[in-house]
């Protein structure tokens, strides 16, 4: 595995920054203690422009190579916040805030990008200017629609964009990818219904909200059973449903929430419209009324197929193209990377984590055997695409 010797020499020193993040977790926007430690590093690194405060508590630095006569300029992008859930590792650098951890790897990430910062600031050797880009509100707070929004693609002219992220079950050492969608829209599902409330002993008093649900997730499953092509993908997920304080009372309403997963604009569409009709249709039969909000959230995170190639043929560089996989089947996950994609070309990539529990679980642990292989791709990556 041809790591670049420079970068396994930092191996350590980067553990360590990884490790002091994952003790100190923070979430969505408020990851100011983690922003803070980026930026310090990048200053301290030489970067030529440190700014933060980009997408709220975002953090990009900018790195010019030796020479700067090709005007190239490429992204990289990692996610700095963690997840509300109480840590079950027993590692000796857990966390130290109860119910928060680094349950996704966005520690890894950080330390890994870091990594390639101080090694492109030390060595320079491409001809252009390499962006770093610290992202906050991954989980859910769509941190980085907030950072392109704010300017931050045009403010520093950036023309291609590249993520990474872990992956438990691949191998450390092997990356995966494709073109097109590779990861999912993630939308937002809500509905409010309104019946007539009473007494549980007479029920034909009422309009019982609670066998309107009922009926309401079940009918819903009908969609991707019966209206999406059994050939596409289309994932529609009640998880949550709330009615009632008492149990011989019959509530006045009932509120139901989920999730909704495609990897086509018109499976999309096909969602979002059958969604509205079965709720309020539903309601309706049974004399009940319903709102129904669908939440369009992150978009698809759909590869271009330029940028694809050259990632894998990077990945290729750093790991072998016997271990990277060029036609990774799509997941039902979200990532907010794809509203950079949508804004610049890019690729993102997965990097494998080896046996580990899954991401958003107790006892996930990013692998600090993956963090030369990160670097090195980050690294190779940007003097490839930008040779000096």
């Amino acid at each position: 595995m041809p790591i670049v010797n420079r970068i396994a020499g930092m191996h350590d020193e980067i553990t360590a920054w990884r490790r002091d993040l994952h003790e100190n977790p923070e979430l969505l926007y408020d990851v100011h203690r983690t922003a803070g430690v980026v930026a310090e590093k990048l200053k301290a690194f030489g970067c030529d422009e440190v700014v933060p405060g980009i997408g709220r508590t975002g953090v990009v630095g900018v790195i010019k190579g030796r020479k700067s006569g090709s005007g190239k300029v490429i992204g990289m992008r990692a996610d700095m916040d963690a997840l509300p859930i109480l840590e079950d590792t027993g590692l000796a650098y857990a966390s130290k805030v109860p119910g928060k951890m680094h349950a996704c790897g966005h520690d890894g990430h950080t330390a890994m990008l870091l990594g390639a910062a101080k090694y492109l600031c030390e060595t320079r050797n491409f001809d252009g200017t390499a962006i770093v880009i610290f992202q906050p509100a991954e989980e859910g707070g769509a941190g980085g629609k907030a950072m392109v929004e704010d300017g931050m693609m045009d403010r520093w002219n950036i023309q291609e964009v590249y993520g990474m992220h872990n992956r438990p079950g691949m191998p450390v050492g092997a990356f995966g990818l494709r073109p097109g969608p590779l990861m999912a829209a993630s939308d937002r599902l809500y509905v409010l219904i309104h019946g007539k409330g009473g007494h549980a002993a007479y029920p034909h008093k009422s309009i019982d909200p609670v066998l309107v649900g009922a009926h309401t997730i079940v009918a819903l499953q009908s969609i991707v059973a019966r209206t999406i092509d059994p050939l596409k993908s289309g994932i529609i997920s009640m998880c949550m449903f709330h009615a009632g304080n008492a149990g011989n009372v019959i509530p006045a309403t009932a509120e139901l929430t989920g999730t909704a997963r495609s990897l086509d604009p018109d499976v999309r569409d096909q969602l979002e419209q059958r969604f509205v009709e079965i709720c309020e249709g539903t309601a309706r039969v049974f004399g009940a009324s319903a709102k129904a909000t669908y939440k369009r959230d992150y978009p698809i995170t759909s590869n271009h197929p330029r940028q694809t190639e050259f990632a894998a043929a990077i990945a290729g560089q750093v790991v072998g193209a016997g271990n990277v996989d060029t036609d990774l089947a799509p997941v039902m996950g979200g990532e907010d990377f794809s509203f950079m994609l949508e804004a610049r070309p890019g690729a993102f990539i997965f990097v494998g984590n080896g046996d580990t529990a899954n991401v958003h679980h107790p006892a996930y642990n990013f692998n600090d055997n993956v963090i030369p292989v990160g670097v090195s791709y980050w690294a190779r990556l940007v003097e490839t695409a930008m040779p000096a």
